[in-house]
C-alpha cells in the first residue's frame, strides 16, 4: 500500500531505502529512518527525489 504525504506518494514495497531521494532533496524534506521514509510539509514538489529514484518508488500524489 503507497504512503501519502502532502505530495509525493512512496511505495514501502519497491523501495529499498537507498537514501538518493534524500540527497538530492534541496529542502531537506525528506527522512529517511531504517526501513521507513517520511516527507515534511517543507516539500515543495520540485520533484527532484521522484526524478532520481532508481526503481520509481516515488511519485506524485492523486489529488483525488
Amino acid at each position: 500500500m503507497k504512503r501519502i504525504f502532502q505530495k509525493i506518494a512512496y511505495d514501502p514495497k519497491l523501495c529499498d531505502f537507498c537514501g538518493t531521494c534524500v540527497a538530492v532533496c534541496p529542502h531537506d524534506s525528506i527522512e529517511l529512518f531504517e526501513a521507513d521514509l517520511n516527507i515534511t510539509e517543507s516539500c515543495t514538489l520540485c520533484k527532484n527525489c521522484i526524478d532520481v529514484c532508481p526503481i520509481k518508488a516515488l511519485e506524485v500524489a492523486d489529488e483525488k
